[in-house]
């Protein structure tokens, strides 16, 4: 067999393959071996089938396999001894003309291939990437204590509805009656918002439900009906505010410390202070390191300058997909495609270069994090070690999320290395200039 190689340019060739009958006839041999030793054909033992037989009845489908297993093989095997680093695996050229399989034939095809270049480049004090350190303001601090107080606070009963308030309300339609519907104020749209501000229990109004609440799953569920069921109802119904409910925030008592951070742990409002001073330098060190992650990301993508071979890999992702999207699907995409792909390459060096391991703790310590970061959400402040632990291999365990986690850990220790070889540009931010970063 012979492989003649045709470079179109720096990153995409063309393999033509000349598959002689002496390269394929001893695999369909004993392809066809195999098939005589399974079938099971009526009025024969089975193992004992005419080879005459066999021949006819599977002889095309044996040709066209074996010839495949030449045509793997010798692409597999040319990829191996020239190091070629593929993208994607090779495909049938376009212009490959279709193919009369006749037994005893020569066979001539051809494959594009893709590949990718090689990385090459050194990281030193020279490199400068941003990283921005935002100022913590007494407007800031105050904002946290009054979203902590609101977050811990309780509904309780009110006088007339504000903006931020729940009514408790009977519909009326007719016979229709639905009794104790909560509504939120700022659930209503806002062109009708003004009618229900001021409500007071024993207040009575008609109401378009169609335009006080556009979204339809809202108002769905304040009539307690399927969406689908919606365009059939009249909108105008009678509404009797029962009752109106007003969120009030926590008061700055112990109980509300402890509620927060844990029994004891905090005992005065200075110490609350403190601590939300603590929050609000974790919270926006954790916002620099996000932001240093895409900008140093930014950085070592317009440094490595990466070329892809983008025709054919539009083409491989149609077919490696067969067909679940359309060229057109893939166009909307193909640029995020691109960019992940390049950093996946980037990453890959530096790792390899600057030698990154993941062990298995710092996946552990990663998995609780993140737990902790979950049960905080739900306003769980203080889960107990163990507990944690547990949550956390249970992450690991689950192979989607487990390897989310991997990513993510790799990812960091990647840039982490990166890091040490660069210069941080230090910069001093307010958290308003800061969000409005591009």
């Amino acid at each position: 067999m012979e492989i003649i190689k045709n470079q179109i340019d720096d990153l995409n060739l063309e393999l033509t393959l000349s598959i002689k009958k002496e390269d394929y006839s001893e695999k369909k041999k004993k392809r066809i071996s195999e098939y005589r030793r399974k079938a099971e054909i009526k009025g024969f033992r089975k193992g004992m089938v005419p080879v005459s037989l066999v021949e006819k009845m599977y002889g095309p489908s044996a040709l066209v396999d074996s010839v495949n297993d030449v045509i793997s093989e010798a692409l597999n095997n040319y990829i191996k001894d020239n190091s070629l680093r593929i993208v994607g695996e090779p495909l049938p050229a376009e212009d490959q003309p279709q193919t009369d399989w006749v037994d005893g034939n020569d066979f001539t095809f051809k494959f594009d291939v893709a590949t990718t270049p090689e990385l090459s480049f050194e990281l030193s004090a020279s490199d400068e990437i941003p990283y921005y350190n935002i100022n913590v303001t007494e407007a800031a601090k105050k904002e946290m204590k009054a979203n902590l107080l609101k977050q811990y606070g309780s509904l309780e009963d009110g006088d007339a509805a504000a903006e931020d308030d729940f009514i408790i309300v009977d519909l009326e339609q007719g016979e229709t009656r639905i009794e104790g519907a909560y509504v939120s104020i700022r659930n209503v749209d806002e062109a009708q918002r003004s009618s229900f501000i001021g409500l007071k229990a024993g207040d009575v109004i008609d109401v378009d439900v169609n335009k006080a609440f556009t979204n339809e799953t809202d108002r769905a569920s304040l009539l307690k009906v399927k969406k689908e069921e919606l365009a059939a109802l009249e909108p105008v119904w009678k509404m009797t505010v029962k009752n109106v409910k007003t969120f009030k925030s926590a008061e700055v008592s112990q109980e509300t410390f402890d509620k927060i951070f844990g029994e004891g742990k905090v005992n005065s409002e200075e110490e609350f202070d403190a601590k939300i001073a603590e929050r609000l330098v974790a919270e926006y060190a954790q916002e620099s390191e996000f932001r240093f992650s895409k900008d140093a990301r930014d950085y070592l993508m317009k440094k490595a300058d990466i070329a892809l071979p983008e025709k054919f890999l539009k083409r491989w992702i149609f077919v490696a997909n067969e067909g679940k999207f359309t060229m057109e699907d893939i166009d909307k995409e193909f640029d995020a495609f691109l960019e992940d792909f390049r950093w996946q390459m980037i990453k890959g060096y530096l790792a390899q270069k600057y030698e990154v391991k993941v062990e298995q703790e710092d996946l552990l310590s990663s998995a609780k994090s993140f737990a902790a970061y979950q049960f905080a959400m739900y306003g769980m402040s203080n889960v107990p070690e163990e507990q944690l632990e547990a949550f956390a291999k249970n992450i690991l365990s689950q192979e989607k999320e487990g390897r989310r986690v991997y990513e993510q850990v790799e990812e960091q220790k990647v840039l982490n290395a990166a890091r040490a070889q660069v210069t941080l540009k230090n910069k001093k931010i307010s958290v308003e200039k800061f969000r409005e970063l591009k």
